[in-house]
Parts: structure tokens; sequence; C-alpha cells
């Protein structure tokens, strides 16, 4: 079966073949061998965890197996991610609400996707459901930093590719985060981490 090029970024690249996707995690050359192989192993484990753990709590491609080195082989998802349909939607703000839950979801569980934008995000053909996808970035971790970081990646990626809308989006995400149990010190924290970097509140 054919293997056809759906994605390719500095880390790593997306293969589709016919239901399935394998990530691959790329050699780099400026690396001594040995150290990229252990690195290549250590972070390739650590996101196939990280996609059980997150699993069992919101949507994402079910896993079919990895090697454990350098590949993740998981289900192909036919739909389209939000970074091109976001702004049609007829429940654009629903949407946005459900975004903030499964965020919330996560986090309550101390899992930082690290990369939260809505070319991560793939809203199903098949069940409608909303999938996270893209965990390379992602780790575990219990601070409020941490989450407050989340959060301020996902405002910029809406003003980014949603200027139009982004305020009311954002807002719509805040809203269905408030099912975190640690919502008002992640947002206390979030406007902190904007005044640091000299970003404007606007929610």
């Amino acid at each position: 079966m054919k293997l056809k090029l759906i994605q390719q970024a500095a880390e790593a690249k997306i293969l589709q073949y016919g239901d399935r996707v394998v990530k691959y995690r790329l050699k780099k050359s400026y690396r001594l061998p040995v150290i990229d192989q252990k690195l290549r192993k250590q972070r390739t484990k650590r996101e196939f965890k990280l996609l059980e753990k997150a699993s069992k709590l919101i949507p994402i491609p079910e896993l079919r197996k990895t090697d454990e080195k350098e590949k993740i082989e998981m289900q192909f998802l036919k739909g389209k991610k939000l970074s091109e349909s976001l702004d049609k939607l007829a429940n654009n703000l629903e949407i946005c609400n459900l975004i903030g839950k499964q965020i919330a979801l996560l986090h309550d569980k101390d899992i930082i996707h690290g990369d939260l934008t809505t070319s991560n995000m793939i809203l199903s053909d098949k069940d409608k459901r909303l999938y996270f996808i893209d965990f390379g970035l992602g780790y575990i971790s219990s601070k409020i930093e941490d989450k407050a970081v989340d959060l301020h990646l996902i405002k910029q990626a809406l003003e980014a590719k949603h200027f139009r809308h982004y305020q009311n989006f954002f807002r719509a995400v805040l809203r269905g985060y408030k099912a975190s149990k640690n919502y008002q010190a992640t947002l206390n924290r979030l406007e902190e981490v904007e005044k640091r970097g000299r970003y404007k509140k606007q929610y």
C-alpha cells in the first residue's frame, strides 16, 4: 500500500496508509547518532504513554502500536482541522466551549498538551466528536504555570488564525474550562503570564 505524506514538521513526519497513519520522529544529523537515537526513543515512548493516558479522558486517534524507537501508529481520522473550518461552523462557539472542557479534563489529570492550536484539533466526519492530535510536545505537570501557558497557547492560536472572532472564541473556551478544579488559579496565572510577556488581557 502506497504511503502518503500528510504532514512534515521539524521533529516528525506523518504518513498515511489506508485507515492508519504513522508518525516518524526524524533523525537529526547535528546530533551524535547514539544521542539522537536515545532522544527519539525517549520522546516517542513519552508521547505514546501520554496518548494512552489522554485517550481515557478525551477523543484522540485510536492507538495501534509503537516500536518505542521512532514511530507511533494510530487511526487515520477523516475530518477537517479546526484551523480550516472553525470560522465557518454555525456552532463554532459550542465547539470552542468543548475545546475548553477537553483542556480542563487533560489539565485535571496533569496532562499538558504543549501545542494547543486549532491545527491540532479535528472535527470527525464520522462521529462529529472533537479530537485532539499531536501530543509530541506534551508532558505531565501539576504546575499551574504550565497549565496557564497551555491556555495562552490556544489564545495565541485563536488570535493568529481566527482573528475576526478570536475574543468571542476564547471567552467560549474559558467558559468550558470552568469545569477544571483549578480554573480560577489557572486563570489568575494566565494573567501573570500575559503581563510578563506584555500581552493585553482581552477576555
